[in-house]
């Protein structure tokens, strides 16, 4: 794993825009204060694309009896 890119604080806030590319492109960056490293800016995770409606029609099978009880359960919930 390669170390992330160290700055300043002072090249930091001159080159922001830069530092928010190399971050977007999945690079880590710390940001240092007097030699000390202070802060961490790393991706944000991308967001899950979801399929449309139906995509998995085909692919999952519900039993008929996907909504009945069983006896001993339905009991102890009281809905028999």
């Amino acid at each position: 794993m390669e170390a992330a890119r160290q700055y300043n604080v002072h090249e930091a806030k001159t080159h922001l825009s830069r530092i928010l590319e190399q971050v977007a492109t999945g690079e880590e960056v710390v940001i240092s204060k007097a030699g000390e490293p202070v802060a961490k800016v790393v991706p944000l995770r991308a967001r899950v694309k979801r399929t449309g409606r139906g995509s998995l029609q085909g692919q999952i099978r519900i039993n008929d009896d996907f909504d009945t009880l069983p006896d001993d359960i339905a009991d102890a919930f009281g809905t028999r």
